[in-house]
């Protein structure tokens, strides 16, 4: 069982305790909060790159892919009504070309995060639309 304790810290701000660390969230000064720390919703999203990027990581170093730089990147739409959520996610996983990757390796440790190992997509799969697609930076 995973739990977190959340602790109100005046105003909007809440100080979150997860596995021995700790993280404020707040509101926007817009709705009374101070912006010490991210929104809940985005996150969601930071959860969802972490999960699938660790899988991925783990699958190349298994697959002894030269992995040197890689980052990821989620865009996500919110509905304009309350209460607003994100229907549409779009993860974009981004890669050096120098790094002289094997594609296909790319593509199928993607795959298998996205299919068997991520636990957050999986969720985020049961009320949004899922994409991702890959990026080779020079």
């Amino acid at each position: 069982m995973n739990t977190i304790d959340c602790n109100w810290q005046g105003d909007m701000a809440f100080e979150l305790s997860a596995n021995n660390h700790t993280i404020i969230i707040d509101a926007d000064e817009s709705v009374g909060g101070k912006d010490l720390g991210p929104r809940p919703k985005p996150l969601m999203l930071a959860a969802l790159a972490g999960c699938t990027g660790m899988d991925v990581v783990s699958i190349l170093r298994k697959m002894r892919e030269p992995l040197s730089w890689f980052n990821i990147k989620v865009n996500a739409n919110l509905t304009d009504e309350h209460p607003k959520v994100y229907d549409r996610v779009e993860i974009i996983y981004q890669f050096r070309e120098s790094d002289g990757l094997n594609k296909d390796n790319v593509i199928k440790a993607i795959e298998l995060s996205q299919t068997k190992y991520c636990g957050v997509s999986a969720m985020f799969k049961e009320f949004a639309s899922l994409e991702y697609r890959v990026e080779y930076l020079t």
